[in-house]
Formats: C-alpha cells, sequence, structure tokens
C-alpha cells in the first residue's frame, strides 16, 4: 500500500483510490511568462517521480497539469516589450517543454490551457453570483470565503484567524481582505471575454477547479504542487470546489521549497536561477539525483557544489553500467515492477526499495540503498562471483529507472569503426591472444574512447 503525507488531514495515510488499480493526478502547472526556475524544475521532478513510482507498482495513473497562458504577469511582459500575450505565453511554454524534455520529465497524459476553459469558468462563476456565493464590485467578482465553513484547511488555520493576520486595503468593497477575485473587469488593451457580469477574464484561481474536475472528474485522487500553492491558491480551489457542491480531490500533496542560502527560491525575493541554464552547464540527470536525495517535502539546497556532488554520484552509476553493458532506462518508457525477473540478490533490493518508496515516497532511503547495492555488486565482481553481481546491477538499473534516473553505458553513440575494434579485441582476448588485444586497445584510445574491461566484455566511452 502506497502512503503519502496529506496536507488536508497533516498525517501520512494509505493513498485510498476512487477506483482500485487507476490514480487520477492533477499537479498544478506554470504560468508561463518567463524561463522555468529551479522550483519549477523540482516540482515537474517529484511528481514525475510519484508517477513513474505508481506506474512501478502496477496502478494506471491519468496526469494532467495545467499551462496558466492568461495572467497579469504575461500582460505586463507583453506590454513592456511591445507584443501580443498570445506570443509571450507561446515563447514561454515552448521553452517550459524544452526544459522539461531536457530532465527527462514525461508530458502529461493532458495540458491543459487556461485560455480554452474560460466558457466553463464563466459558467461556474455566474452560479456563484446567483447564489450570493459570490458578489459583484466595480472591478471585478469576488467570491466571499465566509461562505465555507472549513475554510482555511489546508492552511491549518481557521478563518478567524486567516482575517486577523490579513492586510486590509483601504477602499476596498471586498466583505473580507481574504475574499479572492474569480473575475477581473476589463481594461484597455488587455485580453477578455465576454460575460453576463461584466466583459472581462478569469483569476487564478478559478482555472483548475475547472480544468480538474472537467478533465479527472469528481473524487479524483490526488491533487499535488508546490508548497507555495498550498495557500491560498488551494485553499482557494477547494473553496469553490466546496460552494459548487461537488467533490474535490480525495487527498493533497505539496513539495518542499528550493533553498538559496537561508531563503526559499522566486523571483519576487531577486533569487530567480534559471533551469534553462542549469540545464546548459551540467548533466540534467544531476539534479534528477539531487531531488531523489532530498524527500519531497523538505527544503532542499541547490548550489555549485550539491550538484558537482551528484554529478560524481552519477559517474559511479554510470560506471556500473558500462561494466555490467546495462541497458538505458527512463525517458518515455515507464518500468514496469512485473516484468523484471526479481530474484535472489535482487528480490532482496526490491522488497527493500519498495518499503521506502511507498512509505511516503522516501527517496533519500531508496537512493542510499541502491548505493549500497552498488557497491555490492562491484565487490561481488571483483571477487569472481559474476552472475550474482549483474542480478544485482540489473535490479539497481531498473529501479533507478522507476526512478527516471538513466543509467548511461556511453553518453555517446559507438561508430561502426569503434564497434568492429571493439569486437575484434574481445574475440583476441577470448583466444588468449593478448599482444592483438592490447594493440586494438591502443587503436581505440587513439580514436579517442576510454577502454575498460567489463564482465560482458570491451566497455569504451568517451571521456
Amino acid at each position: 500500500m502506497i502512503r503519502l503525507y496529506d496536507t488536508a488531514r497533516g498525517e501520512v495515510r494509505d493513498l485510498s483510490l476512487r477506483t482500485p488499480g487507476q490514480v487520477s493526478m492533477y499537479v498544478c502547472g506554470p504560468t508561463v511568462d518567463n524561463l522555468p526556475h529551479l522550483g519549477h524544475g523540482r516540482f515537474t521532478l517529484v511528481w514525475d517521480v510519484a508517477r513513474r513510482w505508481f506506474t512501478f507498482q502496477g496502478l494506471s495513473v491519468h496526469y494532467v497539469m495545467n499551462i496558466t497562458d492568461v495572467d497579469d504577469k504575461i500582460i505586463t511582459r507583453a506590454r513592456r516589450e511591445s507584443r501580443s500575450e498570445t506570443d509571450v505565453a507561446a515563447e514561454f511554454e515552448a521553452q517550459w517543454w524544452d526544459a522539461m524534455d531536457r530532465l527527462g520529465v514525461v508530458r502529461p497524459d493532458d495540458s491543459p490551457h487556461a485560455t480554452d476553459y474560460v466558457p466553463e469558468m464563466v459558467e461556474l462563476i455566474a452560479s456563484f453570483v446567483e447564489r450570493d456565493v459570490a458578489y459583484v464590485t466595480s472591478d471585478g467578482v469576488y467570491f466571499d470565503v465566509a461562505t465555507v465553513p472549513d475554510y482555511g484547511l489546508l492552511a491549518g488555520q481557521p478563518l478567524g484567524s486567516l482575517r486577523a493576520g490579513a492586510r486590509v486595503e483601504e477602499n476596498d468593497e471586498k466583505r473580507s481582505p481574504l475574499d479572492f477575485a474569480l473575475w477581473k473587469n476589463v481594461k484597455p488593451d488587455e485580453p477578455s471575454w465576454p460575460a453576463p457580469f461584466g466583459e472581462g477574464r478569469p483569476g487564478w484561481h478559478t482555472e483548475c477547479v475547472v480544468m480538474s474536475l472537467g478533465l479527472l472528474g469528481e473524487g479524483f485522487d490526488l491533487h499535488c504542487g508546490g508548497l507555495d500553492l498550498k495557500f491560498p491558491h488551494h485553499e482557494n480551489e477547494r473553496a469553490q470546489a466546496e460552494a459548487a457542491h461537488r467533490a474535490f480531490a480525495r487527498h493533497w500533496a505539496h513539495n518542499g521549497w528550493v533553498m538559496v542560502g537561508d531563503d526559499k527560491m522566486s523571483k519576487s525575493l531577486g533569487n530567480f536561477t534559471s533551469l534553462t541554464d542549469l540545464l546548459e552547464k551540467t548533466d540534467p540527470r544531476a539534479y534528477r539525483l539531487l531531488v531523489l536525495r532530498s524527500h519531497y517535502r523538505s527544503p532542499i539546497d541547490i548550489s555549485p557544489s550539491s550538484i558537482a556532488d551528484a554529478e560524481r554520484a552519477l559517474e559511479r552509476l554510470d560506471a556500473l553500467a558500462r561494466r555490467f553493458d546495462l541497458p538505458e532506462l527512463g525517458g518515455d518508457h515507464f518500468e514496469l515492477a512485473s516484468s523484471q525477473p526479481w530474484a535472489e540478490e535482487s528480490l532482496e533490493l526490491y522488497e527493500r526499495v519498495v518499503a521506502y518508496m511507498n512509505d511516503d515516497l522516501n527517496t533519500p532511503l531508496a537512493v542510499a540503498g541502491l548505493f549500497d547495492a552498488l557497491s555490492a555488486a562491484n565487490a561481488s565482481a571483483d571477487e569472481g562471483h559474476l552472475a550474482s553481481a549483474r542480478r544485482l546491477a540489473q535490479a539497481i538499473n531498473s529501479l533507478f529507472g522507476a526512478m527516471g534516473l538513466a543509467l548511461l553505458a556511453s553518453s555517446h553513440p559507438i561508430d561502426e569503426a569503434a564497434g568492429q575494434l571493439v569486437r575484434e579485441r574481445d574475440a583476441a582476448r577470448a583466444a588468449g591472444n593478448w599482444a592483438d588485444a592490447d594493440r586494438l586497445r591502443q587503436e581505440l584510445v587513439v580514436r579517442g574512447w576510454i577502454v575498460e574491461d567489463g564482465v560482458s566484455g570491451t566497455v569504451i566511452r568517451r571521456p
């Protein structure tokens, strides 16, 4: 049984599914107004790992992640650069998907855009106005949070406490400082849509309610996102679903901050670092490994030293792949536990990693166990126990593959000439012709290859 921390309950509990064997999963995606930053990279990696692990365990996953393509920030950038909002959104959405592909994040089953769901949002808002759950002001439509008795559930605070801590704006027409915008009235030269309460555009908090229920249905299993979305965004989503009398997410899960020193990473704090920049300077797998080494609910510190340490760990993994000639896993392919021949040494490792991962996605312990197994596999091979060492190495590869981390026997394709030299060298070694084997090794070295003797024969790679 898979267990996850439920933000709404404040405890780790079983992931109770609406339909046995199927996971319906909604992840709040990006506002496409700028390059993705490291925090974006973390949340997509965390929930990509979760999705992969659910699939590995035999569950069928319907994964939805939205794209916010209408927003104040997009409009501001479009005005500053004398461009259309559509052009800005298209540019940075393309940058987003490029970064996700380089990180090895599997594309969602559905990636709805906010602008495609405006009519449904208008319908929902109109129903709220009709029932006095929402009210019209001079600048738009606001949701009355007092109409939801348990408002503040995800924040872990009652309505009165939240109201006391809220900033009160002068000349505010809102009934409460906590009331939030469902609809913003049209302004000159801004995108807008018709609505019975006045032309304008939707507020941010409504799009995910409409899209998640529209694509996953009522009572979907899991709503995920970064900790910064817990309140007010996710709370405001939940409040609207409650007000609409529609069963919403059965389980809420949030990942922790990305830290720079003592501060979380964000554009507003000025410590924004482009994910695109990181991926141009390092192996994208290093960031995935760094994320796996930290529990998803804990803060993670990203620095040159932590990335360098992850790259050194990757070198150990790739050396294992070369030694045992392991296939590259991960990518768009999902690993399935049922397809692996778990036996003897590999079965013990599998059961240990499953226990860690099913207990609130404890990736740090799982990764530590896999690196211990890596040392054991190398030691076993050194002692001549090649069959058992290979079984253990294959299990390590499969389990890392289930987390989306590919072990690479070679990061460069082997050309036909080099491949022929490898085959000739293996034949020479098999015949005991060591002089020819040494000559062929040197020829490969001259061609720019590093040559290693693996358990299955000659392994070559680029420096």
